[in-house]
């Protein structure tokens, strides 16, 4: 039987993936900001760092949950 979460670690784990989506796809957005008005590109460099956001976002999402699922510290 898989001992049972108490509710503070759930909130722990909503908060540490909150801020991780959250803080790559707002750094995706003003490193793309800056680089297209650097480079007078409007909105490219934004949206291609947007979506890299989003995935490294993602993918610390689903590790932080792997390692919240194995127990590991």
């Amino acid at each position: 039987m898989r001992p049972t979460k108490s509710p503070l670690q759930a909130m722990a784990l909503y908060s540490a993936i909150l801020s991780q989506l959250v803080g790559s796809a707002l750094f995706g957005v003003f490193t793309g900001m800056w680089l297209d008005e650097k480079l007078g590109t409007a909105p490219f460099f934004m949206i291609i760092c947007l979506v890299i956001g989003i995935t490294a976002g993602v993918w610390a999402m689903l590790q932080t949950v792997r390692k919240f699922e194995s127990g590991d510290k």
